[in-house]
C-alpha cells in the first residue's frame, strides 16, 4: 500500500464521519452552542473543512473550493473570505449558522473530491517536498497532509460529540 492511499482512505473515513455528524440534524440542533463559549456542529464541520480545503489547495497550488464553487456565497456566513476559523472567538463562533445541513455536506464533499484528486497525483518522492519553511524543522507535504488529517479527525469527533449531547437532552 502506498502512503497516498492511507492518506485517501484517512479523508475518506473524515467525510463518512462528517455524514454521520450531521445527518438529520435541523438548524436548531446544527448552530446549537452547548455551552455559552462552546463549539456547534456546523462550525466544527465548516471549520474542518475550511482548514482542509485551505491547507490542501495551498499545499497543491490549487484554489479553494470555498471561492472558486461559490460555497463561500452559498453559505453567506458574516465573516472574512479567506477565513478558516483559527482564533474565533465566541462571538465569531456565532456568525457560522446555517440553515441545512446538506450545506454542510455539500461544501465538504466538493473538498473531499478536490482533495482526493490531489492526493491521487502523489508520488512517494513528493510527500518529502517542503512546502512551508516557516516552521523548523520545515514542513512538508506528508507532514501538513498528516496535520490537516489529524485536525480534521479531532475536530469530527467533537461534532459527533455535541451531537451526541444534544440529542441526550432532547430524549
Amino acid at each position: 500500500m502506498h502512503a497516498k492511499d492511507i492518506l485517501i482512505d484517512g479523508f475518506g473515513r473524515v467525510r463518512e464521519e462528517v455524514h454521520a455528524a450531521v445527518d438529520g440534524l435541523g438548524p436548531d440542533a446544527l448552530n446549537a452552542r452547548p455551552g455559552p463559549d462552546a463549539n456547534s456542529v456546523a462550525w466544527l464541520v465548516w471549520h474542518l473543512t475550511r482548514v482542509q480545503d485551505d491547507h490542501v489547495a495551498d499545499a497543491f497550488g490549487l484554489d479553494q473550493v470555498w471561492l472558486s464553487q461559490g460555497w463561500e456565497k452559498r453559505l453567506d456566513l458574516n465573516l472574512p473570505r479567506r477565513d478558516t476559523g483559527y482564533g474565533h472567538t465566541s462571538a465569531k463562533v456565532a456568525e457560522v449558522r446555517v440553515d441545512s445541513g446538506d450545506l454542510l455536506t455539500g461544501y465538504h464533499d466538493a473538498v473531499h473530491e478536490q482533495t482526493l484528486g490531489a492526493l491521487r497525483t502523489v508520488a512517494a518522492k513528493d510527500l518529502e517536498r517542503v512546502i512551508d519553511e516557516g516552521w523548523d524543522p520545515p514542513v512538508t507535504l506528508g507532514v501538513r497532509l498528516v496535520s490537516v488529517l489529524s485536525d480534521d479527525l479531532q475536530h469530527v469527533g467533537q461534532a459527533a460529540y455535541v451531537r451526541g449531547l444534544l440529542q441526550s437532552t432532547h430524549s
